[in-house]
């Protein structure tokens, strides 16, 4: 007998919020790049490079909270969740492709270094920090309860914190002349975004191959199962992501003797959603009949 059971959490509207942060962070992108290529400064082209990165994570997290409310079909059951795993994976290549070509130019600039525009690259800069600043308080209520706005809320206060950097390259070039600390600072940028765009490649990765989600021990949720009243084995457990929020799970439970209750089903879904944050969960339960054994119980079966 198997059972289903889905807790679905809908997310709060932050439709308006992405919809500002996309808009304000996108404007300042083109402003910055703008600015960047006027005064020659490697240095705000880096981190024009490096916000539009996160105008790409703002939209890749609106996009999911608004597939996450799609139903299921006929021809997709799980609706359009993996969606936003795809979306991740062309988010790190992008970024990986900003990164080569902005260090390739900073490399070359370090030893030809040129004149910037200084008070221009400070005044972007500033405007950067007050962009982002103002983009992470629009998330800042909901980073505590949703992984996907706690990742925006990250990015854009990360984001404020480089364009500080910026200022205070600026500024020392204005009162020293050192312009090799633009293309030096450009390098540190794009060192962060590497840093960035580095783990969510491996985690998109891990996702698309149905590894198991961040945060969640496969051994831990093993044991609870195995700890369950009449459980005497388990197998064929899979956990994987539905999408870059949701995690799945089907198990089969071994249970000899104890009835099979809908009310045992509905308890052991809760409890994997509130101990572990799985969200889709599927339990089939078996009597372990010797004369009938179940061909997905070895573990080298999948």
């Amino acid at each position: 007998m198997a059972e289903h059971h889905t807790h679905s959490h809908a997310p709060a509207n932050y439709g308006r919020a992405f919809a500002i942060g996309v808009a304000l962070n996108l404007g300042f992108v083109i402003a910055e790049f703008f600015y960047g290529k006027a005064t020659r400064s490697l240095s705000l082209v880096a981190d024009a490079g490096h916000n539009l990165g996160d105008v790409l994570s703002l939209l890749l997290a609106w996009g999911a909270m608004l597939l996450s409310r799609r139903l299921p079909s006929q021809r997709r059951t799980y609706g359009f969740r993996r969606s936003s795993i795809l979306a991740s994976l062309i988010n790190a290549v992008v970024l990986l492709i900003t990164v080569g070509a902005v260090a390739w130019e900073a490399i070359r600039r370090l030893s030809n270094p040129e004149p910037v525009g200084e008070l221009t690259v400070i005044w972007v800069a500033a405007a950067g920090i007050v962009v982002n600043g103002f983009t992470a308080l629009l998330f800042m209520a909901g980073r505590e309860s949703d992984l996907n706005i706690r990742g925006a809320f990250l990015h854009m206060a990360s984001d404020a914190g480089v364009s500080f950097g910026v200022v205070v390259a600026g500024v020392v070039m204005l009162l020293t002349g050192a312009y090799w600390l633009d293309p030096l600072v450009s390098l540190a940028v794009m060192g962060v975004v590497l840093a960035g765009t580095w783990g969510l490649l491996r985690d998109s990765l891990n996702l698309a191959l149905d590894a198991v989600p961040e945060g969640i021990e496969m051994p831990a949720v093993e044991r609870y199962l195995r700890s369950l009243p009449g459980v005497a084995d388990v197998h064929d457990l899979h956990v994987w992501g539905l999408s870059t929020t949701e995690a799945a799970l089907t198990a089969h439970l071994v249970m000899p003797d104890a009835p099979c209750e809908d009310g045992l089903l509905s308890r052991i879904c809760a409890e994997l959603h509130d101990q572990f944050g799985i969200e889709h969960a599927t339990v089939q339960v078996e009597r372990g009949d010797p004369e009938h054994p179940c061909g997905l119980a070895p573990h080298h079966v999948v």
